[in-house]
């Protein structure tokens, strides 16, 4: 992997390198500052201070140059306006004029591209100079900086993570791009008909490069956002070639499994309490059956990310295999008359869950241009599963044998996934393209793994320690000093995290609570839906298939939600708004869905619960999109990576509902509702302090 300081100066236009933030003279200040520390001849004070002005003058420099540019961008305009107005007042206006200006706007928006690349360049390294600081001192630095500064009404960090005044040039040289464009007879401007396209590359590289300064956002990328797959940290000008390891049906295929995964997860919930009646338990073990299937994925993810450094086609093959065994045995246990079957069916399920080679592929096989759009995909299917598996169970409605086998409601389920994934196997054999992989590549990481593993251990305690740098880091001081434009560390330490406690010793305090806020938020949806068919029988007589249009309904609510998040709220707000509104709003819904006013309705638990789940999925997808900025770069790849931690923590939270709803139902069916959201209510709240603690470092 190319390291972050050689992408930086690499991107950088050369006669402006005076002018970018020079990440280089801070970072070695920021090691200084530690040897000061640790000599006892600086306090964190004065250290403080001095780095904070030290940063000041930094972000002057380049926000007068910044303003200096946009100057000269607003003059080039002003002029070529004032020749395209007189070319239009002629009578005739010459063809070849207004092919010269528009030839003219076309490198005005060139440059203006180029001072943008240079914003966020000069964004991108602030961010990461300030996450080293954090890490290195251990105090929360970035709080105090970006409260103190960004919201100063002479704010000079605006004019780099806002962009403040190029706005206004480019709506000018779109206006006038588009006037030059639609000059045969019609008088609309952009304004009148905003959504008319531009026959120019450059408006939609300009706007592409505003979009990621400002992180607007679209329904695509806001949904693609929740499957935390990382994008460049940089901004490449150039067009990525297509990925000769990219195959559409392999793609296709991914989705495939992601959805029938989905399925096979829901479409159980409106049915599991009667099957563990019928085989003699308790309703309520409903929660052990759906969560036996979490309990098994939290092992599964470990295991398919690590074999997805070597295949995709192999483990996809194992997944279905597994998954056709499990729903086997999940529809023979009624047969059997035993819950162990019952189980045993589902944990073998859990471990077939192959999400994690899913987003591998993804994250590995699919262009950079569109990668955001699988990403949505695999979203989609992911929605579009939970929705369908309890539509489906809704319609499995009959009941009739064949020799001795039973065919009911509560074992249909098991029997259509079954044939689901044999079906699914047969095409998955025929189609799947195993995609070619750079194994030199690959053995030298490896190699090298093996001949550092020592160097890696000392590695992870040195992030522990990070300012115990004495005269044995001799080596290490040099490194920083010769290799500086390649990297602002040595190789070992931009490897990615070797196992989960590497992975975790990389997590800062944001993370960490934006972790928090997975765990809380998947807790609150797992407790809301494993439920339902108990509460919901209990209170208001609800039928199996009632439960399954409630359960649907709630699925379906995931891509409409998104759309209107993703494509206004997410533009119109911070994403730090949106996320602690979202997280008010869940708080709101656990509350209101308390059974305290007798009796219970049906109103009071539809409106809580979709309260609950619809602010749950809008704080999911924006608080991955804040996930993916502040987490480590080390956790964008290998085995133990940010979207393996996340559904870790997502799984734990499912496993724990479950087993919640299960001991909540040894004290009755009549407590199980209040019971079961006392846990939700306390880490919202939790979450939600957290949030607040951290509140500015999610910048």
């Amino acid at each position: 992997m190319v390291a972050f300081g050689k992408r930086l100066k690499e991107r950088q236009v050369q006669e402006w390198q005076e002018y970018y933030i020079n990440y280089k003279l801070m970072k070695k200040r920021v090691k200084h500052y530690a040897q000061q520390i640790e000599q006892g001849t600086q306090d964190r004070r004065h250290v403080l201070k001095d780095f904070s002005r030290m940063l000041d003058n930094q972000i002057e420099k380049t926000v007068l140059f910044l303003l200096e540019q946009q100057g000269l961008l607003a003059s080039r305009i002003a002029n070529l306006g004032e020749q395209q107005d007189a070319a239009q007042q002629a009578q005739e206006p010459e063809i070849r004029k207004m092919s010269q200006l528009r030839e003219a706007y076309t490198a005005v928006g060139q440059d203006l591209l180029k001072l943008l690349y240079f914003v966020e360049i000069n964004a991108v390294g602030l961010r990461k100079i300030l996450k080293k600081f954090d890490k290195r001192f251990g105090y929360r630095f970035t709080d105090y900086y970006v409260k103190t500064r960004a919201n100063h009404p002479y704010s000079q960090l605006q004019q780099v993570f806002k962009h403040v005044g190029l706005g206004a040039v480019v709506g000018a040289l779109s206006r006038n791009l588009h006037d030059l464009q639609d000059r045969q007879g019609s008088y609309l401007s952009i304004y009148d008909q905003p959504t008319l396209p531009l026959q120019d590359p450059v408006i939609d590289s300009v706007k592409a490069a505003v979009d990621r300064l400002t992180h607007s956002t679209n329904f695509l990328n806001f949904l693609g956002q929740h499957a935390l797959i990382m994008q460049e940290e940089l901004p490449a000008p150039a067009d990525e070639n297509v990925d000769e390891r990219y195959h559409f049906t392999s793609l296709l295929l991914n989705l495939v499994n992601t959805f029938l995964y989905m399925v096979n997860t829901y479409i159980i919930v409106p049915t599991a309490d009667d099957y563990s009646m019928h085989l003699g338990a308790a309703p309520t073990v409903c929660g052990i059956v759906i969560g036996a299937m979490a309990v098994a994925q939290l092992f599964s993810s470990v295991y398919f990310s690590a074999w997805s450094n070597k295949s995709y086609f192999r483990p996809l093959v194992f997944s279905s295999i597994v998954l056709f065994l499990g729903n086997t045995m999940y529809a023979l246990a009624y047969d059997f008359n035993s819950i162990w079957i019952l189980l045993i069916g589902r944990l073998c399920c859990g471990f077939g869950s192959a999400r994690a080679v899913n987003r591998r592929y993804i994250s590995d096989c699919v262009p950079l241009k569109i990668r955001m759009q699988a990403s949505a995909g695999f979203v989609s299917a992911s929605a579009l599963g939970m929705a369908c598996g309890p539509a489906l169970a809704g319609l499995l409605q009959t009941n009739f044998k064949i020799y001795n086998l039973t065919f009911n409601q509560d074992t249909l389920p098991g029997w259509v996934m079954t044939i689901a994934w044999l079906m699914y196997s047969i095409w998955l054999w025929i189609s799947f393209v195993e995609p070619s992989r750079e194994f030199d590549e690959d053995h030298t990481t490896e190699k090298s793994e093996k001949t550092n593993a020592v160097d890696g251990d000392a590695l992870e305690k040195g992030l522990q320690q990070p300012l115990l740098i004495t005269s044995e880091d001799k080596v290490d001081d040099n490194a920083d000093q010769d290799n500086d434009d390649s990297e602002e560390a040595p190789e070992e330490s931009r490897r990615p995290a070797a196992s989960i406690g590497s992975a975790y010793r990389l997590l800062t305090p944001s993370v960490k609570v934006q972790l928090l806020i997975y765990f809380m938020l998947k807790y609150v949806m797992e407790i809301l839906l494993a439920e339902s068919s108990v509460i919901t029988t209990y209170y208001f007589k609800w039928s199996t298939g009632t439960v399954a249009i409630f359960l649907a309904g709630l699925g379906l609510t995931v891509l409409p939600i998104n759309v209107i998040v993703g494509s206004y709220i997410s533009n119109l707000f911070d994403d730090r708004q949106i996320l602690l509104a979202s997280e008010i709003m869940v708080l709101i819904g656990i509350v209101s869905a308390f059974h305290v006013i007798v009796p219970y309705s049906q109103l009071q638990y539809i409106c809580s619960g979709l309260l609950m789940f619809v602010s749950a999925e809008v704080l999911e997808g924006i608080n991955l999109s804040l996930l993916s900025r502040v987490m480590s770069s080390r956790l964008s790849r290998g085995t133990y990576n940010g979207g393996l931690l996340s559904t870790e923590a997502g799984t734990i939270a499912r496993v724990i509902a479950d087993a919640t709803i299960t001991l909540a139902g040894y004290l009755g069916v009549g407590r199980l509702l209040n019971i079961t959201l006392v846990p939700s209510l306390f880490i919202c709240i939790i979450s939600i302090i957290a949030t607040c603690y951290t509140y500015n470092s999610l910048y």
